[in-house]
């Protein structure tokens, strides 16, 4: 096969994951951790680093302890800067220094990644944590298109800015998400 036509080829894991989270978003939330932790299983600690940080961040969004979703959500990151490390020449050798698509992608989800260790670390009562994350989270999404995705990240970063800028906790009024978390929506259009 061309290197072209492999490059064009679906990733089979991302589509398996992508199929699990559309049953999470069916509503059918203990279903989709046991297969998403049955990925895992698969795929290892030591995986492909964007199968591990696409995996971890939707693993995270099953969890039922904000200490379990945290833990995720950490494992996401250390994976995305894995991906971004080796596009800039931080280790040599590795599978994915061949795969710019994973750094771009763990580049586009940085946003998101930083919004959810802040919405976390503000679950857990980790404040200075929760606003460090949330300004790296401000300043990687700069670098969203202002299409549907990137708006909702901005959007669900200005709620939690403003979440933050209080005492504590906001009660007032519906929550932002059918689970009463906060954070952007994980669906893309």
């Amino acid at each position: 096969m061309a290197k072209g036509q492999e490059q064009a080829a679906p990733d089979a894991v991302l589509t398996r994951i992508g199929q699990v989270v559309m049953l999470h978003h069916a509503g059918d939330r203990e279903e989709a951790r046991h297969r998403l932790l049955g990925l895992w299983a698969e795929i290892g600690e030591h995986g492909d680093p964007l199968h591990r940080c696409t995996l971890a961040h939707y693993l995270a969004d099953t969890q039922d302890d904000p200490g379990d979703e945290l833990a995720w959500d950490l494992r996401a990151l250390s994976a995305a800067e894995e991906l971004t490390e080796d596009r800039s020449g931080g280790r040599s050798g590795d599978r994915t220094a061949d795969r710019p698509e994973g750094a771009l992608a763990a580049r586009a989800l940085y946003p998101s990644l930083h919004l959810n260790l802040a919405a976390d670390y503000d679950r857990l009562g980790h404040r200075e944590a929760a606003r460090l994350h949330l300004r790296r989270a401000r300043g990687a999404a700069e670098s969203l298109a202002p299409d549907r995705y990137g708006e909702g990240v901005r959007a669900a970063i200005g709620r939690l800015e403003l979440r933050l800028g209080g005492t504590g906790p906001s009660t007032d009024g519906p929550p932002e998400r059918p689970d009463g978390r906060w954070g952007p929506p994980r669906q893309r259009p």
